[in-house]
């Protein structure tokens, strides 16, 4: 037989075989990325001596993380999407403790009448503040200083259905969502009430461990945005429904505008918590309003995530303004004002203010690393109650943090 003409059957049968194969490829794309970011950064007024306190943290501007993004397409301007995102230490290499392994992991749909998402995703409050009036040009916000995501009730929410629409040139976007509560709720803790009285705080923490770690609450909102030549408005709305079923009202408004190299920016947050009136010392609605004021709590402290405790306070407003400037193509400087207000506080000890600064450089290598310095500055004046920690007692608290970032 004529070897040329085997050698030619043997590529056709090769090239048939591997077509259906090719076209995949041609309708497929997967995409590995991520971002690796460590920093040294010292506290003053930390620990129960005030003495302050320098470490090496696993994400200084950024958390750390690697994801997946998958997209197939379907026909007919139809695709299919996916997300995986893994949050780690850098410092350590370990995963956030009060958070589940994936913190986004969600499926959906995108064509010409919108995009449908299911699982666990960015909420509302989030998608609007950080895609229209961010901190900071180049980073949404400073991860090892984020006064604006205290109100952002968890920023991330399990079991989420989204919808999102644009119009073609997405001058308008917004979005609505609706997530599960499946049952997440205090009954258990109430149908042993008051016989595990001393044992309550303890259960309390498991179970607002276990919410923050992924566990499911009842939400309902949207947003609305617009953006065209170099100004951006928007705003949005969530209601979440707390396991004790204390439902948490919080609104977000604000807008930047870019010229030249100078961006700013200005935004508004309220929470406000809805907790029921209990008849008696023994009522189960104690158990319930003990439940969700620590997750409100969770929500609100720390001085990474709006600043403060916020004991029997049920309500929480936030200004924000900001600028930032493009001083070379590599090196940015920015500057950011928040002012927190706290309220509805019954005994007054929670009834309070808090001032935060930021200010920020950062530097470029390449446009995948840069290096940035950093100094914050907190304070809270009013309720004796409230502190930034409970370890510290301390009602004042200055940081500096320098640090190096990849993104791939």
């Amino acid at each position: 037989m004529n070897s040329s003409f085997v050698k030619k059957s043997v590529a056709l049968a090769v090239l048939a075989a591997t077509a259906p194969l090719a076209a995949f490829a041609q309708q497929s794309s997967v995409q590995l990325y991520g971002i690796v970011d460590a920093a040294v950064r010292h506290t003053t007024n930390e620990g129960p001596t005030k003495s302050g306190k320098t470490q090496m943290i696993g994400g200084g501007m950024s958390q750390s993380r690697w994801g997946i993004k998958v997209e197939e397409d379907l026909g007919s301007g139809t695709k299919a999407l996916v997300e995986l995102e893994h949050r780690f230490n850098t410092d350590t290499g370990e995963k956030d403790t009060t958070a589940p392994f994936f913190q986004l992991a969600y499926v959906g749909l995108q064509g010409p009448y919108g995009r449908l998402t299911m699982g666990r995703q960015w909420n509302v409050l989030f998608d609007v503040v950080t895609s229209t009036y961010a901190s900071f040009p180049y980073s949404p916000y400073m991860d090892a200083y984020k006064p604006e995501l205290g109100m952002a009730v968890g920023a991330r929410t399990s079991n989420q259905l989204k919808y999102l629409i644009a119009t073609p040139d997405r001058k308008w976007v917004g979005a609505l969502q609706y997530s599960f509560g499946e049952n997440n709720d205090t009954k258990d803790l109430e149908a042993g009430f008051p016989g595990n009285a001393a044992a309550l705080p303890g259960l309390i923490q498991q179970r607002t461990l276990a919410t923050l770690s992924g566990g499911a609450v009842k939400t309902m909102g949207g947003y609305l945005r617009y953006s065209a030549n170099d100004l951006a408005l928007g705003g949005g709305y969530l209601r979440t429904e707390l396991p004790g079923s204390t439902k948490v009202d919080a609104w977000t408004l604000g807008g930047s505008y870019r010229t030249g190299p100078w961006y700013f920016n200005a935004g508004y947050g309220l929470n406000k918590a809805k907790f029921d009136t209990p008849n008696s010392p023994l009522s189960p609605v104690n158990v319930r309003n003990a439940v969700d004021r620590a997750l409100l709590n969770a929500y609100w402290s720390g001085q990474t995530n709006g600043g403060f405790q916020s004991g029997d306070a049920d309500k929480r407003q936030l200004f924000k303004v900001g600028f930032g400037y493009q001083i070379t193509p590599q090196l940015n400087l920015g500057m950011h004002y928040f002012r927190g207000k706290q309220t509805g506080s019954v005994s007054g000890n929670f009834n309070s203010t808090a001032n935060f600064v930021v200010a920020a450089a950062d530097y470029a290598f390449s446009k995948r690393t840069d290096a940035y310095l950093a100094i914050d500055r907190t304070s809270i004046s009013g309720g004796q109650g409230t502190v930034l920690d409970n370890t510290s007692g301390a009602r004042s608290r200055t940081g500096f943090t320098v640090g190096l970032r990849h993104r791939f």
